[in-house]
Order: structure tokens, then sequence, then C-alpha cells
């Protein structure tokens, strides 16, 4: 028998504040190859989950593991250079710099001060305009980030983070605060980039993608998962109805 490819692990991940424990005692394996939605109520632990794996805060105990590698506790940079990219719940933009800017400065070789210096290298600004085209917005690459709607935010921010080439790709709540013809869009190209051999991790509220989108659902309450499987596996599952909509 073939044994799957190792992707991200998690094992006894625990971060509190205070006293409140946000998250756990996770353990969660997530499928490599596929795409994964995480799923639950308001204060489960969801995007302090996120910041431990992607090295935006540190875990109090536990690990972390890519590939077979131990990535506990290293900063962002580092975690992206070892193949794992993500967005933001609440989308991050260089607001005052144009779409194209934007796209440079997400490469991960380039600082903001020599972007401001005029070094820009010719690959890539073509790679940040073949990546614009297929998210859509290639036509507003000279508009400034703030002029964008939110939606198209959205979209510059998965094309900034398709500028760095991850194997695993976080998502913190694509939909949210997007309207629906957008969300058909970003749901596309998740589609489209997992068909391709991207993993996905998507935490969402709006249940239409996630049980439209996912292989694998993995769903948290209280900081830690309560159960986990296909998505009309877990639509049923009664202490997902207790848990994630209150009934």
């Amino acid at each position: 028998m073939t044994t799957p490819p190792r992707g991200l692990e998690t094992v006894e991940l625990t971060k509190s504040f205070g006293g409140v424990r946000a998250v756990d005692s996770a353990t969660v394996t997530f499928r490599h190859g596929e795409i994964n939605a995480l799923i639950g109520p308001n204060g489960s632990g969801k995007t302090t989950f996120f910041n431990c794996v992607t090295g935006m805060i540190r875990p109090d105990a536990g690990t972390v593991t890519y590939r077979g590698r131990n990535i506990t506790g290293r900063p962002p940079h580092r975690v992206a250079r070892a193949g794992i990219g993500r967005s933001f719940q609440l989308c991050r933009v260089f607001p005052r710099m144009t779409v194209l800017e934007n796209m440079l400065v997400a490469v991960r070789r380039t600082r903001l001060r020599d972007l401001l210096a005029g070094a820009r290298q010719p690959e890539d600004i073509e790679k940040a305009r073949r990546l614009l085209v297929r998210v859509g917005i290639d036509h507003l690459e000279n508009a400034e980030a703030a002029t964008l709607s939110y939606g198209q935010q959205k979209l510059l921010e998965l094309a900034g983070v398709l500028m760095g080439d991850p194997e695993t790709i976080m998502l913190d709540e694509p939909a949210g605060g997007v309207n629906p013809a957008l969300i058909g869009r970003i749901g596309t190209l998740i589609r489209e980039l997992n068909a391709e051999g991207k993993t996905f991790l998507v935490v969402e509220h709006n249940m239409d993608m996630v049980m439209s989108l996912s292989h694998h659902v993995i769903v948290f309450d209280r900081g830690r998962p309560i159960t986990e499987g296909p998505p009309s596996a877990v639509r049923a599952d009664p202490r997902v109805l207790e848990a994630y909509l209150g009934i």
C-alpha cells in the first residue's frame, strides 16, 4: 500500500490568552493535495490556530510539522519558505500602492524599500501580470489598492500569496464580505489551483461554499477538533448541529 504524502500536521497544539485557552491541545492532520475546510462557531479558535501554524504567534505547547519537518514557532517568513502561504481574515493590502506594486512587494526577495527605490525585476513583473490575469483583475494593475472593492482586494491578496509559489495555501474567510459573483470566482480559482496540485486549508463561515468546495471538513469547538470527514458526513453529525448551528 502506498503511503500518502505527509503535509501539515499539528500535535497537542495549545495557545492561551490570560485564562482563556484559545487553542486546546489540537491534534489535526490536513489531507495533502486536497481542499480542507476548518469550520466552527465564532470564538472556537480557528484564526488563533492559523496564527500558531504560520508563525504569527508562538504556541504555548505542542508541535507543527510540515512535510515531516518541525516548523513550530518559526517566524512567518520561514514558514513561507517551507511552502505555506496564507491570507488573512481582514484583507491585508497596501492601500496607497498600486495593484502591481502590491504584487511585487509580495515577492519574498523584494523588500518594500527596494520597490520604492525603483528596484523591479522584469521576471517578477511578468509573473505578477500573469497572476493578475488569472484572478481577473489585470485591468486594475495601475489602480491604487484602496479603490478596489473588498472582493477585488481578496483576489489581489490571493494573487500575492501565489507570487511565493506555496505548496499549501491557508485562506482565512476568503468569502467574508465578498459579493456572490466574486465568491464564485474565488471558488473556481481554488478548484483550479487544487487540480494543479495545491493543497488548501480554508477557514470559512459560508456553508454553501464549504460544502460544495471541500474534500475534507474539520470542525473546531472550544479550541480543538470535535469531528471531521467528508462534507456530507459532517453536515449530518449531531455534534456539529449542536456546536456550530446551536440546535
